[in-house]
């Protein structure tokens, strides 16, 4: 049997097997087996590849291609969001780099809507009233929440996953979307999903949901921060699916402790994970998930079949599936 013309490495011993069977065909295969991944293996193994799966959200670097090599020649990760990639860096070697965008958008998009309605009719406070024996149920008014039915829902960030959500809400009546964006999106999807493009501060005032679907850039990094909060309705629920750093937790732990904004529903935070003795847990108008946007069998299945598909690719030439620049 000849040998496989290219050697690829897997950074991650979880990649599923749909990713591995493909790459398998025509590639020799090299993994990184410890978990956490151990990035002292990562560095030796990456040694003279041609090309990589990138599995974990580990820094990709200038150390990481400098100890690969001058012959590698294509990079995938599995995820949407690349911001623990040096982009400068792979650019300027010129070595394409895939990622996994749409694949998630469902996943991700059944995910908010699922906070957004666990925080607006406030889920977590409910369930720790049962646990201290405070079920109030003599009260005529408890426990009341935001309906999602005629509200305003406002997007910051409207790409492929914002639509996804907004689409779903369509079906529970909503009013309006609003949106911020830099570019205006097509007038039939604007159209569809009945949204309007505003200037962000509009969005903070008029929005009684807020939803977070932006990428992670040096512009968006702590826009919502105190001054955004006051901006808004003290009856708004702020959902982030994007990144932990978009937000202020500080300023966003005030404003909910003190009412200023209604409650918030977190997939994302910073650091992650997040230490158990942070401030926002001991907060009822809160509800934060572990990252699990895009973590259904299916969803992450369907990231290593397309991470695998670009390194193959880019591997010939071609160009990916889903190139990242």
């Amino acid at each position: 049997m000849s040998a496989k013309p290219f050697k690829v490495l897997i950074t991650h011993p979880e990649v599923p097997q749909s990713g591995i069977d493909l790459l398998n065909e025509n590639c020799e295969l090299v993994r990184v087996e410890s978990l956490p991944p151990k990035r002292s293996e990562l560095l030796q193994k990456i040694r003279g590849v041609d090309g990589i799966l990138w599995g974990g959200h580990e820094a990709l670097n200038a150390e990481v291609l400098d100890a690969a090599g001058p012959q590698l020649k294509s990079i995938s990760t599995m995820s949407a969001g690349i911001d623990y990639v040096d982009l400068d860096e792979v650019k300027r070697r010129k070595i394409p780099l895939g990622h996994t965008p749409t694949v998630l958008d469902n996943a991700v998009a059944d995910l908010a809507v699922g906070l957004l309605i666990a925080a607006g009719r406030r889920f977590h406070e409910g369930r720790k009233k049962i646990e201290t024996g405070n079920w109030e149920n003599y009260h005529l008014n408890w426990m009341l929440g935001q309906d999602v039915r005629d509200s305003v829902v406002g997007f910051y960030g409207f790409g492929g996953i914002g639509q996804a959500i907004a689409k779903r809400l369509s079906g529970f009546d909503i009013d309006q979307v609003l949106y911020t964006t830099r570019r205006r999106i097509d007038r039939e999807t604007e159209k569809e999903l009945n949204a309007k493009k505003v200037e962000f501060n509009e969005l903070l005032t008029k929005s009684d949901f807020v939803v977070i679907a932006a990428p992670l850039t040096a512009a968006t990094q702590g826009v919502f921060n105190a001054t955004a909060f006051n901006k808004m309705k003290n009856t708004a629920v702020l959902i982030n699916i994007a990144r932990g750093k978009i937000v202020n937790q500080n300023d966003l732990y005030d404003a909910l402790r003190s009412n200023r904004i209604f409650a918030a529903g977190l997939d994302v935070v910073d650091p992650e994970p997040l230490p158990p003795n942070s401030k926002l847990l001991t907060l009822d108008n809160i509800i934060i998930l572990p990252h699990i946007g895009s973590a259904t069998n299916r969803t992450r299945s369907d990231m290593a079949t397309i991470a695998a598909h670009n390194v193959l690719r880019g591997l010939v030439g071609e160009r990916m599936l889903s190139p990242a620049y």
